[in-house]
């Protein structure tokens, strides 16, 4: 271990000497969210400044630090200045800002989104600190604690910030007193169903055999969901830590890495890490002297979500179909190549290197009885301040959504939690604490951690066809309830959406989801129907007015609405012909304007514009069944 211990004091030298020197450091925020705001030609625009005014400065590319919705994200850090925060940065505005900062002392703190400094400090007049914005202050980073703050890319960066220091507290403990550090933490897996996992790992480590593996779970197909490929693009090195621990633990020898095809960055990522983890000994035989074997292997899946499905998962890394099998036996008795087989998800290993590092009792002072610790969420959606979160268990719902969020655009109408699987909860949810039997009782899940928020211009009957219709096509095929079942639903679901429907069609439905509930064979059957129940549950009124009246009060089924324009309203300004996508609206400016309703495919676009055209009176007229929608 004493080449490691090397490495790390070298490595904490070097941090020491980056953060303290008299270079300036700009950090961009490169991870894909900020890659597609524009972080890479922000990136260049910085590269050229500097190279223009001769300037020095590091400059470390960073993962996604939380609020994507001010991406792209510019740290500027200068001797007698802590680092100071730039957000929706633009190329021209980069170049303003380190002009500015670096060559006229100003920070430009009306372009400042916050300080990682110390309060009141007179050069920060006017930057709030980082930390005490209304997105960040209420939440709890465990598992994101580097996250936008080191160069994932850079092996020493995580070994400066205690990098390593779990597996080497697991080793100095040993394997069964591992089992119940995780166990006394109160650690339940994050990938949704919530099984606790050093129970997990005790079945594992006790099944006969000596040939046992590890798969990380990195099979997220959820829309909307992206926290397992962020925390991997902002601190492989947790994750894979984590995997040296949990292997180590139930007496694996390989571990398989299943990751989604299209996630390049995050596999280019794991890849570079995979490669400086051999290059210090991390991986391999007899790793730090423990006398403990372990190698791992990425692999690529092709996007099926149901192979986020244990049973399923490892038919596609032997290669066969990705289809779920019955159970008993689980995985962890009997699962790849017939070996006793633990599958762990991303956030769930990311989180280990803490609990070994810093002891159960610290991990269980956040969240509450039987839901400790922490769990990330994408939160998305109608909602004003999206991005990448991390808060305690037992939290509530209207303090994600509203005091980290900022709550919705427009008027708040409800939240689908757990992705497909999950459920649309209502408003008479936002006091409900976010934990795995609260979230299950309401018939929700917390899934994975997707958090789609919703507003009035939602329809719940819309929103469960569009979930059922993505389940339906992922469905492997594999059982009837799952593969005949969810196309009835769908069916009826689209009568529903078409004005077509009768009543009976509802008690219909409620009958085949919960059929297909109890009957299906995995969990993507299982939880098919969720959007379907919880929607009938909570939005029943919505499901009458769309069967009797014929109506759709957000205005998105199409065949139950349409546009017209108010002649006295309208006052020809022609903003609405711009943004139509088919020239369905017609008329000269200063003359009032008509729509082709043969051409009109209702997208809503001459509405927003209308809506909010400062001279025009909202002349836009939708019109549904027994109204004005």
């Amino acid at each position: 271990m004493n080449s490691l211990e090397e490495k790390i004091n070298r490595a904490r030298q070097e941090w020491q000497a980056l953060n303290n020197g008299k270079t300036p450091i700009i950090y961009i925020g490169a991870a894909t969210c900020g890659r597609a705001a524009g972080a890479l030609e922000v990136l260049a625009a910085v590269r050229e400044t500097l190279k223009q005014h001769r300037l020095r400065a590091h400059i470390v590319p960073v993962g996604c630090i939380g609020p994507c919705y001010l991406e792209p994200l510019m740290d500027v850090k200068r001797p007698g200045y802590p680092r100071i925060c730039y957000g929706s940065v633009t190329p021209a505005k980069a170049r303003r800002i380190l002009e500015s900062f670096l060559l006229e002392d100003d920070p430009l703190p009306e372009l400042a989104v916050g300080h990682f400094g110390r309060d009141g400090d007179p050069a920060l007049e006017g930057i709030p600190r980082f930390f005490d914005l209304p997105m960040l202050k209420p939440q709890v980073r465990v598992v994101l604690q580097n996250c936008g703050f080191i160069d994932p890319e850079n092996i020493d960066h995580y070994l400066a910030n205690d990098g390593y220091q779990g597996l080497l507290k697991a080793f100095s403990l040993g394997p069964e007193a591992v089992i119940e550090e995780v166990g006394e933490a109160g650690l339940r897996g994050r990938g949704g169903a919530g099984f606790p996992t050093a129970r997990k790992w005790r079945i594992c480590r006790q099944a006969p055999g000596e040939v046992k593996y590890l798969i990380c779970n990195v099979s997220e197909g959820d829309p909307g969901a992206f926290m397992n490929r962020s925390l991997i693009e902002g601190d492989p090195h947790c994750v894979l830590e984590g995997m040296l621990i949990a292997a180590y633990a139930i007496g694996a020898s390989h571990g398989y890495i299943y990751i989604n095809s299209d996630y390049h960055l995050a596999i280019a990522r794991l890849k570079k890490a995979k490669e400086q983890m051999e290059a210090y000994g991390l991986l391999g035989e007899n790793i730090l002297g423990s006398g403990f074997d372990f190698d791992l292997t990425i692999k690529e899946g092709a996007g099926a979500f149901v192979c986020g499905e244990e049973t399923a998962l490892i038919g596609s890394i032997e290669g066969r179909r990705g289809m779920p099998r019955s159970r008993p036996p689980f995985p962890a008795v009997s699962g790849l190549f017939g070996k006793p087989t633990v599958i762990n998800n991303v956030e769930t290993l990311g989180t280990l290197p803490n609990i070994l590092r810093n002891g159960a009792s610290w991990y269980r002072q956040f969240g509450v009885k039987g839901n400790y610790g922490t769990k990330t969420f994408s939160l998305v959606g109608s909602i004003r301040r999206g991005g990448l979160i991390e808060v305690p268990l037992g939290i509530k719902l209207r303090q994600i959504i509203f005091d980290i969020g900022g709550g919705s655009w427009k008027k708040f109408k409800g939240v689908q939690t757990g992705g497909p699987s999950g459920g649309c909860l209502s408003e008479e949810f936002l006091d409900l604490p976010v934990e795995y039997e609260a979230m299950a009782a309401a018939g929700s899940i917390m899934g994975s951690g997707g958090m789609i928020v919703l507003d009035e211009d939602t329809c719940p009957v819309d929103l469960a066809l569009y979930f059922l219709h993505f389940t339906q096509k992922e469905s492997c095929g594999k059982c009837v309830p799952c593969r005949v079942g969810t196309w009835h639903m769908v069916t009826i679901l689209e009568k529903i959406t078409r004005g077509q429907a009768v009543a009976e069609d509802l008690s219909q439905l409620q009958i085949l989801a919960e059929t297909v509930k109890r009957a299906s064979l995995c969990g993507l059957g299982q939880t098919a129907p969720n959007p379907v129940l919880t929607t009938l549950r909570y939005f029943r009124s919505e499901y009458l007015a769309h069967i009797k009246e014929k109506f759709c009060a957000a205005a998105v089924c199409r065949e139950l609405v349409e546009y017209s324009i108010d002649p006295e309203k309208c006052n020809g300004c022609q903003q609405c012909l711009e943004v139509c996508p088919t020239a369905a609206i017609k008329g000269a400016r200063a003359e009032v304007h008509q729509i082709d309703q043969f051409r009109c495919i209702k997208c809503k676009a001459c509405y927003e514009v209308c809506r909010y055209h400062p001279l025009a009176a909202n002349a836009i007229v939708i019109s549904s069944g027994r109204g004005v929608a």
